[in-house]
């Protein structure tokens, strides 16, 4: 990572300003399965402190956390651990694939990126954003651009001094140059939205 970090500050004077001030940013892995995409559905649109917090609940209302135990949940568990009414539907979706056998998370180390989209999205409620950060974190690809992040979009404005937050077009174009360790430079611009956050 380090070494990557290094590559990618070399050719790119605001990365490198990052990473003079930050240094390398973290790797930020997590386990590939069911419980890291479950995980990942709870930071749909709230803050990473909140879905944290409902996932550790969760750990503890079913513990281990699986497909089986996640489905033995009712709906007023499932609303006491933080589950919206959608992100339960999305949840015992994910669930009922893994039990009936639809869908083997196991097989995707070995799947291309695409490949790993296609099968994810066939899942209601896991879409592009979703299955971005189960590849980058989880699968470790280092090519993956998320689509869709806020934070990304706000770091990548400030850094690059842009007058107007960039869309995810604007973003994917401005990636480009970056290739073939998107990863990496997504982790760099996170590194430092949470530095910058962490110090005010």
């Amino acid at each position: 990572m380090r070494r990557t970090a290094r590559l990618l500050a070399e050719r790119d004077p605001d990365l490198d300003r990052i990473y003079q001030e930050f240094g390398p940013p973290p790797l930020w892995a997590r386990k590939q399965g069911f419980s890291t995409l479950i995980h990942i559905i709870l930071e749909q649109q709230v803050s990473l402190a909140s879905a944290k917090a409902a996932h550790t609940r969760l750990i503890a209302a079913t513990n281990p956390l699986t497909p089986e135990r996640f489905l033995q949940l009712d709906d007023v568990a499932l609303k006491r651990v933080g589950f919206s009414r959608q992100k339960t539907r999305y949840g015992r979706e994910l669930a009922i694939a893994l039990v009936e056998g639809r869908l083997d998370l196991e097989q995707l180390y070995l799947a291309s990126d695409e490949d790993v989209h296609l099968t994810l999205s066939q899942i209601k409620g896991i879409g592009r954003w979703t299955t971005d950060i189960y590849l980058l974190m989880a699968l470790l690809r280092p090519d993956i651009w998320p689509r869709g992040d806020l934070a990304l979009a706000v770091a990548v404005q400030q850094v690059k001094g842009l007058p107007h937050r960039p869309t995810d077009n604007d973003l994917v174009r401005m990636s480009e140059p970056w290739r073939p360790y998107r990863a990496v430079a997504a982790r760099m611009f996170w590194h430092y939205y949470l530095s910058i956050r962490n110090k005010t």
